[in-house]
């Protein structure tokens, strides 16, 4: 009886572990097909290049904000942009942190000097729309408004050159402290396609 149960128990482990198996060949094949057929949708036929000297041409211009959009980018289904940010000298003190929030547009921070301690979420404390004809709105970031949250209250770290920090559209974030100038590549997507496609920073060119 023993012997009989222990092949029992083979087969239909044998058996779970082939269904486990179809199931993940199924679901991977329709991740493809899902994947090919959105590429097969899209009309855009090249790639576009974001050369270093671009982006640290932007980045140390004279001219603009500590938030400088380099490129934006139609890439079928969605728009793609590129930024570039820096900010200087930030002391920490017991007021709230200031910042910012997108609605629509996500960003994903590529650290490539300096340190700071950088605040996401959080208990909002208010909001200030940013008005809809301002280049933040149009060029940078779409649909933002300023806000602040509370020193201490939601995910507070220190970053650095290197690191990578996915913000998603509608979180809150600031800077509670900057020690050393930092400044970041900022790849930022746009699915509502609210940035103007085919944008070039002047500075860029």
């Amino acid at each position: 009886m023993c012997i009989v149960n222990l092949y029992l128990t083979h087969k239909v482990t044998a058996m779970l572990t082939k269904m486990r198996l179809l199931v993940s060949t199924c679901v991977a094949l329709g991740s493809f097909a899902t994947f090919t057929s959105f590429s097969q949708d899209s009309s855009i036929s090249f790639a576009t290049d974001v050369n270093l000297s671009e982006w640290q041409a932007v980045l140390r211009a004279p001219e603009g904000r500590v938030d400088r959009q380099v490129k934006v980018v139609d890439v079928g289904n969605s728009h793609v942009a590129v930024g570039v940010l820096f900010r200087d000298l930030i002391v920490a003190n017991d007021e709230p942190v200031t910042g910012i929030v997108h609605t629509k547009v996500s960003e994903v921070y590529y650290i490539t000097s300096g340190s700071g301690v950088l605040v996401t979420g959080g208990t909002m404390l208010g909001r200030r729309d940013i008005p809809s004809n301002t280049d933040i709105v149009e060029v940078l970031v779409g649909e933002s408004f300023s806000t602040s949250v509370a020193r201490g209250d939601g995910q507070v770290r220190l970053v650095s050159e290197g690191d990578i920090i996915v913000v998603p559209a509608g979180v809150f974030h600031g800077w509670h402290e900057v020690e050393e100038r930092i400044e970041m590549i900022s790849i930022r997507p746009d699915p509502e396609k609210v940035l103007p496609a085919g944008y070039v920073n002047p500075f860029a060119k």
